[in-house]
């Protein structure tokens, strides 16, 4: 299909292999990261099956009623928002097993359906793609001059790279990384974001499951979520805070439903806690590091301006964290690496963990300042050092992702230091 304006993504390339590869590829993300669009970029033809109005279209109903229907037009298809027909999910799939054909058809969805109704996994015959919102890289405000990979290879890196303000880092960090939102200013990008917000509890909550939820409680744990942004709260530290600062009371059971229900709408993307290739004596953390899909829905919900965010460097830091590890977890997935975070009992913690194909695995510590560059660097070859000596696989790579940083390049004890507006997959 015609797409003059498409902005391309990172994830293109694994959606053309994916295509190769297999009958179907489904690509799922939260709603407006670009899913359609990209979508349209690999496809020759399409059904929609949502309006913008948010309802269903006809293209639904009438694949409730007659799939086959919906599966006719020149290959590849898409079939945007198939959630709105889960049985479509089954007959993608007869159809790839009648042909035998790869690349037949192009899914999206911005929620997982209940299991009910469809009667296989789809192994063997799709392949699924995450797609997050823009990195920096993606949205043009990365230079690109340091490649990701080439960091976790162990390349030589030296470049100057330019000064960044603080205040172009909060506008990053509260505009996002949705596609719509690029061409606004952090405060008009803010009011879009509240309003994505607002439509996800009135609406697709709902629609999720068809179960009515307490709007009020939906967004005191939102409110939480965001104040503990970066962190490794539990749920019950959740439920405590609600409690402390808002002074509202909130089941530890409806607090694990409502999570799971954002978790399907891929409101959140956790990282998972690292240990599995350490083989160190020493135990590991196994809770989550909590994110939404994109830094600027913390910001919209704590109503976070560039001004506040300079005013107050530990909330910037958590929230600037967070948009860095939102971009190396695209950058990582590129190369098909997994993205982690460590934290065990003798109180170590690395922001960010990359494990690559062969095993190998790399540290990230992510500073906004250029001061705490020192700190960081000597936290990271500690704990390389403490896990030799306890006989586990030590990091291969240890790196300093910074914000004000002008220049990328190895320091002499071995450590990465390169600025988030630089780097690229």
């Amino acid at each position: 299909m015609e797409m003059k304006n498409y902005k391309k993504r990172i994830i293109d390339a694994k959606i053309e292999e994916y295509l190769k590869l297999f009958g179907a590829v489904c690509i799922e993300g939260p709603k407006y990261s670009g899913k359609t669009w990209s979508g349209r970029y690999h496809a020759k033809s399409e059904s929609l099956l949502y309006i913008n109005t948010g309802g269903v279209s006809n293209e639904a109903a009438l694949a409730q009623i007659d799939p086959k229907i919906i599966l006719e037009g020149e290959k590849p298809k898409l079939i945007d928002e198939w959630q709105a027909a889960p049985n479509l999910w089954d007959e993608v799939r007869y159809d790839v097993d009648r042909t035998g054909l790869k690349g037949q058809y192009i899914l999206t969805g911005s929620s997982t359906p209940q299991r009910s109704g469809i009667l296989h996994s789809g192994a063997g015959r799709f392949g699924k793609i995450y797609l997050r919102t823009m990195s920096l890289f993606e949205s043009g405000d990365s230079s690109g001059d340091v490649s990701l990979k080439d960091i976790c290879t162990g390349k030589k890196i030296s470049k100057a790279t330019g000064d960044v303000s603080l205040h172009k880092l909060a506008s990053l960090v509260i505009r996002g990384g949705w596609p719509g939102n690029l061409d606004y200013d952090s405060v008009a990008a803010q009011k879009s974001v509240k309003e994505y917000i607002n439509l996800i509890i009135s609406d697709d909550l709902y629609r999720l499951d068809g179960i009515n939820k307490d709007k009020h409680k939906v967004k005191l744990l939102l409110k939480s979520l965001a104040r503990n942004e970066s962190t490794t709260v539990t749920n019950a530290t959740l439920k405590k805070d609600i409690k402390e600062i808002d002074n509202e009371d909130i089941d530890i059971d409806t607090v694990a439903k409502y999570l799971d229900a954002l978790d399907r709408l891929f409101l959140l993307d956790n990282d998972e806690p690292f240990s599995t290739n350490i083989r160190s004596s020493v135990r590991v953390k196994q809770a989550e590091k909590r994110h939404f899909a994109d830094p600027s829905i913390a910001c919209a919900l704590l109503n976070l301006t560039e001004e506040k965010l300079i005013n107050d460097l530990n909330t910037f830091g958590f929230m600037f964290e967070a948009m860095v590890e939102r971009d190396l977890k695209i950058y990582a997935d590129s190369f098909d690496a997994k993205c982690y975070h460590y934290q065990d009992y003798l109180n170590r913690e690395i922001d960010s963990v990359i494990e690559l194909e062969d095993g190998n695995w790399c540290a990230f510590e992510v500073k906004l300042g250029v001061k705490e560059i020192e700190n960081a660097a000597k936290n990271l070859v500690n704990i390389k050092k403490s896990i030799e000596k306890e006989n586990g696989k030590a990091p291969s790579i240890l790196c300093v992702i910074c914000g004000m940083s002008n220049a990328a390049y190895q320091r002499p004890d071995g450590v990465y230091v390169v600025p988030i507006t630089a780097l690229k997959n």
